[in-house]
């Protein structure tokens, strides 16, 4: 669950749905934010925290650097990895009602425009990291570990928060090695904000999904089923970084030379650029590779789920 929170495209919902342990998951979260603490689901939450949290922290420096230096390849990735979850909803939804496309059309439309609306000259990249906009991204995380098919690194991306949060967890990791307070303490200006949106977020969600399935599941997996197609709006792949020239301007100021220096290419503008036929032909075979891999995963959760519910002699 980890590593697929750290991957746009992937729900790490749906990984705790593949191994089987999502019913439980849910309301063990459920239970503990309502201070009903019991031994066996605190020890499923500490488990799952623990080992997640671990790949997280020894995967994020990787994960940013593919991201800001390999954008096309990794995004290519990321369409096929998202768009693999949506047979695992549409199952989930089966038998499914009327209710269930104007879901998915809300869905759609909501996620679509946060997308377009994220496509401005940081898209991709950077864009503030005031403390409000880290706890909205940890509370998009914390939803990610809830909701299958819902991807909390492709919230992280589409709100500008993905390089930043990774950036600061590669840093916290330096910081542990070397023993460095200062590494420790920016990175704890960016994760303090962004771990108090994750429990304020698992809080409300764990105990609204609940609600929301037990009431509305048709509805509720429909809006699920449109956040996984809307995502891909705001995965165009063919974009690269644009060092900055002496002279440009730079959010109204003059990039002096000592700055150009100085910068990296996760502060870099992304600009489109028209691929090759051999890039399109990659990207296009790297996303149907990206959708098995989601799909392959989906189908042995099921293939688990359906082997446990048969009767034994």
């Amino acid at each position: 669950m980890g590593l697929a929170n750290l991957v746009p495209g992937i729900s790490g919902g749906t990984m705790l749905l593949a191994v089987g342990i999502y019913p439980r998951f849910i309301e063990a979260v459920a239970e503990t934010t309502r201070l009903r603490l019991r031994l066996r689901p605190l020890l499923l939450l500490t488990v799952v925290a623990a080992s997640g949290g671990l790949a997280i922290l020894l995967l994020a420096g990787v994960l940013r650097d593919l991201v800001v230096h390999q954008r096309w390849i990794m995004y290519s990735a990321f369409i096929g990895l998202t768009l693999g979850g949506a047979p695992l909803v549409r199952r989930l939804a089966q038998p499914s009602g009327r209710a269930f496309w104007p879901g998915a059309a809300g869905g759609f439309v909501a996620m679509a425009a946060l997308a377009l609306l994220q496509s401005g000259p940081a898209a991709g990249g950077t864009a503030g990291s005031g403390p409000f906009l880290l706890a909205v991204a940890g509370a998009a995380g914390a939803a990610a570990m809830i909701l299958p098919g819902l991807s909390g690194g492709y919230l992280l991306l589409v709100l500008g928060q993905y390089v930043p949060i990774l950036g600061a967890v590669d840093r916290l990791l330096d910081g542990l090695r070397t023993l460095d307070g200062g590494a420790l303490v920016e990175a704890g200006t960016v994760l303090l904000p962004v771990l108090v949106g994750i429990a304020v977020g698992a809080t409300v969600i764990s105990n609204a999904v609940r609600s929301a399935l037990k009431r509305y599941r048709e509805t509720t997996l429909g809006v699920l089923l449109g956040l996984l197609l809307g995502a891909v709006v705001g995965l165009w792949p063919f974009q690269a970084p644009v060092a900055p020239a002496t002279g440009d301007l730079s959010p109204g100021e003059v990039v002096a030379a000592e700055a150009l220096v100085a910068s990296e290419a996760e502060d870099y503008r992304f600009a489109r650029f028209r691929p090759t036929a051999s890039q399109v032909a990659s990207a296009f075979g790297i996303s149907v590779a990206g959708f098995l891999v989601t799909w392959a995963v989906s189908r042995l959760g099921a293939a688990d789920a359906a082997a446990r519910a048969r009767p034994r002699h």
